[in-house]
């Protein structure tokens, strides 16, 4: 396995995907009391979550080409779109509403769109696009898992996370995420336009 790929779709994944912010978000939508309930729900989110990113990843790439559109417009377009995503987690609250019971969040919100929204799908097809050998191939497959799995371990404990960071905590980490994944987004448009000219 290549050590560096796997540390640099670690650090990626980490700035969109945000573990703790997640976390906090699923604390705020189940009951806290309900221990058998969090378990299933986290479980079912990650699972959702994992399986999506690695098939997207590994098997995007390929679905575009058959819609003609090459892997360098791909990486600007995703730029935009990871750029946006940057946006609004600098400039923008999070508003929840907070339902009552157990209701099933697994898919929405927590799976789709906290873990694998647009822009974490774009980064995965974008980070399995840059690797050319088997063993990148895993490398980027483990940062996603590991990613997904720490996530998973957040959820669990997420009203411990919630008593020590606080909402000003992750409105100060949400943003600096936010500025970490707009400069990547940037690279990302950068190096889409550099290929398309040099082609």
């Amino acid at each position: 396995m290549d050590l560096a790929i796997y540390f640099a779709g670690l650090a990626s994944l980490i700035v969109i995907v945000d573990p703790i912010g997640t976390a906090l978000v699923f604390h705020s939508l189940v009951p806290p009391d309900d221990r058998r309930f969090r378990l299933k729900m986290a479980f079912k989110s990650v699972l959702i979550a994992t399986t999506l990113l690695l098939l997207f990843g590994m098997y995007g790439e390929p679905f575009l080409n058959l819609l003609g559109v090459s892997i360098h417009a791909f990486r600007i377009s995703g730029g935009i779109l990871l750029f946006f995503t940057a946006f609004n987690l600098i400039t923008k609250e999070i508003e929840l509403n907070v339902e009552k019971g157990n209701k099933d969040i697994s898919v929405f919100p927590m799976a789709i769109p906290m873990m694998a929204g647009p822009g974490s799908l774009t980064l995965a097809i974008l980070l399995f696009s840059q690797s050319e050998e088997l063993t990148a191939d895993l490398a980027v497959a483990a940062s996603v898992l590991t990613i997904t799995i720490a996530t998973f371990f957040c959820m669990l404990l997420s009203r411990h996370l919630k008593r020590v960071i606080g909402k000003t905590g992750d409105d100060i980490l949400r943003r600096f995420l936010g500025v970490i994944l707009a400069a990547l987004a940037i690279q990302f448009v950068y190096d889409g336009i550099v290929n398309i000219a040099g082609s």
